[in-house]
Order: C-alpha cells, then structure tokens, then sequence
C-alpha cells in the first residue's frame, strides 16, 4: 500500500529514510522508503504517530489517519545553516524577526551593504537547550504556496528580533556557526519618513518570483508541484520537457509563492566587497547585483531612500516626496496597481524615472494574504508584448522600451547612435563608439548589454529617442532610450539587466548615468 512519498526542501526525493509508525495501541511497525521515495507498507486503519530520520536532516514527528485519501507528502529539511527576515522588508523603528535554522550555536551579526560593508550591530550568539534544539523543520505537503512558518525564538525572554535601523538602505544578517558554516540574508529598510531626493526599489517581487525553496519558484514547476518528488530532473521536471515558455502556458492559473521562505539565492559571500566579481548564476540579477548600484550612488555622493516593491503597492512610498524613482537590476514581477501609480507620478505630475535593469515590469502579479504571498499572472496571449501586457498594457507605455527574446543570455558593450544627446556629454563619444565593456556580472561575457535586454516597440511613446544600442548577436541589443512626458516627467531606460554591474568598474557608463541623474535633480 502506498502510504506517501519523502522528499527534502527542494522536492527532491530521499531514499532510505527511516520510518517508524506507532499505533494508538502503542504497536510500531519499521519500514524504509524506496528509491523514488515512496513510503509502502500494509498497515491497519487508525491513528498514527510517524517517526522519520535520516543522517544529514532534521528528524521530526508527524501525525497521521491511515488510510489515506490521496498520498502523504512527507519532507525533511537538510542539516544547513539558514535564516530569513520577518518582515523582509520594513522601515525604520520596526520590529523586525529573525528566523534561523541551525544545528549548531550561531553568532549573528548585522551589516549595512554600501560602497563598504558596515557591522551596525552584534546581535549575538544563539543556540538553544537540548540537542539539536535550534533546529527548525519544514511543514510536510507543498509549502512553497503557504510559507515555512519558521519560529523566531521561544517565550518572551528568547525571542528574536531587533529594531530596523534608522538609516534606509540594504542591510544583510551575517550567521556564522561554530563550525564556520556562513549564511547571510537580506533585509530591506525604508526610512520612516523620506529623506534624500532619490528613491531606490528593491525588487522583492523578483526576489520571491525566483527562489525555489520549497520545491517551486515561478521558472520550476510553475503552475503547481508535479505528484511525485523530483528523482531526476531532466526526466521529471515540465520546464526540461517544454518550450517556448511551456511552464507559463501549462495553467490557466498558478499557485502561490509565499515570501514566507529562506531565500538562499540571495546569499552574499562572507569577505565578498562591493567591488568584487559577481559569482553565481542567480546572485548575477538579485539582491547582491542590486547591491552594486546602492554602491555606485554612495560612490557619488547620492544620498537615497531604499524601498521593497510591496511598498511602493501599499503606499509605503510616497511617490510625490521625491525627484527620481530609481529601476534595480532586475525589475520583472510588478502589480497593475504599482505601474498605474508610477506611470500617473511620471506622465501626469512631473516624476523622473531611471530603469537601470532589464526584462522590466515584463509579468503582473497580485498579493495574497495581506502581502505575504505572490501570485505571478503568467499568461502571455498572442499579439501581446508581455504577460504584463495582458494585464494591463504593455509596460513599454512607461518604459520606453520593452524585453524580447533577441540577445538573451549574451552580453556585449554598448555603441553610441545619437552622440549629441546631452546623456554624453563630457563623455567624449562619438558616433559608433562603444562603452559598457566592462561588469561585474560573471554569469556571461563582459558588456553592459546582457543578461535579458530591452528594445523600443509600438507601444513606446513617439518621443522615446534610441541614444545608444548594444552590439548583442541576432541584433538582440539593448536599447537606451530617453524622453520627457507631457505632464514634465522624464524617463531614461537602460533596458538591460548587466547595466548595474558597469558602474562600478566602467567609467563612461558611469559618467553617463551620472549626467541623467544630475539633470533628474535640475
């Protein structure tokens, strides 16, 4: 009889896990599970307290009605150092959580990521009484939609939390175990009244719409997980067995993600510096790229405001407080009700708008339990431009431009098309020059035009002017693009995703984007 199936945080199916199941009248019955982690064995109806183990995760007690009406899904979490942010993102003076899972004693330290990393804080050892007890465990079934659930702490003596600083900006928590074990994680701090003149927005959407703890993310098993644990990829996963988008065409509608999880995608290196080499396919276009920027404007002497992308949904962010609203790296998944208050800001009450990033406001999403879930709105009809497109209109109305699939994954510099355009000046480009040859992003060949790229469409506004375009293959380069609204906002796109990762090593994309940030504060 096929009771369930055992798999790790990751869907992956586990072998030889060590099962015991105790009646209520106290019988026991051992039993392994198999190589596709299936757990079989005849047992009688009743109630069932299940034991499970297996060297290297946690061991943890379940509670279970035989028989079942459709298979149990057993999991069990790895022996790892681990933590997230709760609330991922708040302002300063909040209460903010620290969730951790470890199996050993931890020292936890907080940092801000500048143009330097900063200790703000020593917020101190912890380890817990009993063996192993700091130890957390993941809820069985899929959780990915509902979220870990993890405990920051016990009792009003041992909790865990700190007050969020009162500077605004990117803040990282270092834990480092006894052993040596090193996980960081973020968290994004908004000031509780703005300050400076610029505002920056953090792409928390993209953040969660990628992480795949939990088994799923919005690129693996998209619409909902598959019915049995991964045994192999390649084999077992839609995404290896679909094209052109399959996983987005595979539903009508996709389960939730939940911020509710560790996001090790955004782990930054312990002695990794601003400065440095971006390593990691994923790291290259979330929090740690993002870094590089909020680096680059401490570089320059520009004071900013950080924001999370749900706050700018809520209204946390008070659009009409400042000057620039500031595009990071990788700006994909934005609510109809985000772009419909940037777009009023810039078209209709003079706001400047910088799109550092690429592959921008390409998909809507709507947030579920009070924002502590996502929904990514997948569908990408015929004859639309994006599944943002669907939603609402093509984000090309805003941005100027818009992603296709020429140039993904490639990177190449830039070549200037219209020198005499006030973005070059004291850069001394002329026609067909070329800048951007160098970034910090390692996932591709050096060129600020890459990763994922942005072009002009016939959605763009008539005024969008094309200043600079990347030499990408298949004609697939990025396409700068600068113009004003008829309400006196101005917008600059970059349109490309490795564009961030130029400014600290390359001089002429900084001297460029420091000219369209001077003029935004004219």
């Amino acid at each position: 009889m096929l009771i369930g199936f055992v798999s790790d945080e990751y869907y992956a199916a586990l072998a030889d896990v060590a099962f015991e199941f105790r009646s209520s009248d106290g019988d026991r019955v051992a039993i392994r599970s198999t190589a596709s982690g299936a757990v079989l064995a005849h047992l009688p109806p009743g109630d069932y307290e299940v034991s499970l183990a297996r060297p290297g995760f946690g061991s943890k007690r379940v509670s279970l009605r035989l028989p079942v009406s459709s298979p149990h899904h057993f999991r069990l979490l790895s022996d790892r150092l681990l933590g997230y942010a709760w609330p991922k993102f708040g302002r300063s003076g909040d209460s903010i959580q620290f969730r951790m899972h470890t199996v050993e004693p931890y020292k936890l330290t907080l940092w801000r990521y500048g143009l330097l990393k900063e200790c703000v804080k020593n917020v101190g050892w912890y380890d817990n009484h009993g063996p192993r007890a700091a130890m957390q465990t993941v809820p069985d079934g899929f959780f990915a939609e509902t979220g870990v659930k993890w405990d920051a702490g016990f009792g009003t003596v041992h909790g865990q939390r700190i007050t969020a600083p009162e500077r605004s900006g990117l803040y990282y928590f270092h834990a480092k175990g006894e052993s040596g074990a090193f996980f960081s994680f973020p968290l994004v701090v908004a000031p509780a009244k703005p300050k400076a003149k610029v505002a920056v927005l953090a792409s928390t959407n993209n953040w969660n719409a990628y992480n795949p703890f939990g088994g799923r993310s919005n690129y693996i098993m998209a619409s909902r997980a598959i019915d049995e644990p991964i045994v192999n990829s390649k084999s077992d996963l839609p995404r290896y067995r679909m094209s052109d988008y399959g996983e987005w065409k595979s539903a009508p509608v996709f389960e939730p993600l939940s911020f509710d999880r560790p996001e090790p995608y955004n782990l930054v290196p312990e002695h990794m510096q601003c400065t440095d080499p971006i390593e990691g396919r994923q790291a290259c276009h979330l929090a740690p790229s993002e870094w590089r920027l909020l680096g680059w404007l401490e570089r320059e002497g520009i004071e900013y405001d950080l924001y999370s992308d749900q706050q700018l949904h809520d209204g946390t962010l008070p659009l009409d407080a400042y000057q620039i609203l500031i595009l990071n790296t990788h700006p994909e998944y934005w609510s109809v009700d985000m772009y419909r208050k940037t777009k009023s800001w810039v078209f209709e009450r003079g706001g400047r708008l910088m799109y550092l990033g690429g592959n921008g406001i390409n998909c809507a999403i709507e947030y579920l339990d009070g924002g502590k879930a996502i929904r990514c709105l997948n569908a990408w009809p015929e004859g639309k431009e994006s599944r943002f497109h669907a939603a609402e209109e093509s984000e090309a109305n805003l941005l100027g431009v818009v992603f296709s699939d020429a140039g993904a994954m490639t990177s190449a510099p830039y070549e200037v098309t219209d020198p005499n355009h006030w973005i070059f000046a004291g850069t001394g480009l002329r026609k067909g020059d070329r800048f951007g040859t160098k970034i910090l992003h390692q996932r591709y060949g050096d060129g600020a035009s890459g990763h994922e790229t942005d072009k002009i469409s016939p959605s763009s506004p008539k005024q969008a002017r094309v200043l600079a375009k990347g030499l990408n293959l298949d004609d697939g380069g990025a396409q700068i693009v600068c113009f004003e609204t008829p309400g006196g906002g101005m917008v600059f796109s970059a349109g490309s995703i490795t564009y961030p990762t130029a400014l600290l090593c390359d001089d002429l994309t900084s001297k460029i984007t420091k000219n369209v940030l001077n003029k935004f504060l004219v």
